[in-house]
């Protein structure tokens, strides 16, 4: 069952009475399990069978038998993402976008579903990459994922880089590796400047990524988080809905088509 209307009605009208292009979504990995893409830490998620500490960014590049185990675990999430479809809360966030209503998204999610549900991407800030790009550590160059997953699944090891010899990798950040100062840069004007900052999806604990609602609501927006679960922000939050995010942003977006 979908959240009680009040805290719908209340979320559209400070929708509707917000600046044009102040109003920010961050979003977590809650968003995309509605679109099944697991959780990596909920029970069954990859953590259970990678042991995550073995896939830090130092050990990657220390040997040849550490990348083939990060490569081994890129294998199954590609296998169990790339079916994965946007889900209201994607075109939701969308349509917020296109009616100017949203400065940016700035997501935690590496599944590029914002972009595949209408999202700009210029207006999506992935503070954690994207897991369709491969990319070499060396000189930059790009290569189709789908030329990765098909010598993965044929048993094959991943080739150097053609144009430089270097490592190649997915455009993630890994533990251990530095977020993009580009992007953590727009992501703090974007807050800084908004005057509504809806949380979706995020049990904001990961750091520094669950600093921005901090640095939001310090600044003056209206903090809002819509998450299944409590979080650790839910005190300073000036509205909590506890509930599945699609259709809580369906509610709200026929109230603002009303």
């Amino acid at each position: 069952m979908c959240a009680e209307g009040g805290k719908l009605d209340k979320l559209a009208r400070w929708l509707m009475e917000g600046s044009p292009g102040r109003a920010v979504v961050f979003s977590g990995a809650g968003i995309s399990t509605e679109s099944g893409i697991p959780d990596f830490r909920s029970p069954g998620g990859l953590w259970e069978r990678f042991d995550p500490a073995e896939l830090s960014f130092p050990r990657f590049m220390a040997s040849a038998q550490s990348r083939q185990r990060y490569w081994d675990f890129y294998r199954e999430n590609w296998r169990l993402s790339r079916e994965a479809e946007p889900n209201a809360a994607h075109f939701a966030v969308s349509s917020l976008e296109h009616s100017g209503r949203l400065a940016t998204v700035i997501t935690q999610n590496i599944d590029g579903l914002h972009q595949k549900g209408g999202s700009s991407p210029e207006k999506v800030l992935e503070l954690h990459g994207n897991m369709w790009k491969v990319r070499c550590l060396s000189c930059a160059r790009l290569y189709p994922w789908e030329e990765v997953f098909l010598r993965l699944k044929e048993g094959l090891g991943v080739e150097y880089c053609h144009s430089c010899g270097g490592f190649l990798k997915p455009a993630t950040i890994s533990f251990g590796q530095s977020l993009s100062e580009d992007v953590l840069e727009q992501a703090r004007h974007h807050t800084l400047k908004s005057d509504l900052f809806i949380c979706m999806g995020s049990s904001l604990v990961v750091y520094p990524a669950a600093s921005f609602p901090e640095m939001a609501k310090h600044a003056g927006a209206r903090l809002v988080i819509i998450n299944r679960e409590s979080t650790s922000l839910d005190d300073i939050a000036d509205l909590i809905i506890h509930d599945q995010i699609g259709p809580v942003m369906s509610g709200v977006m026929d109230i603002l088509g009303k």
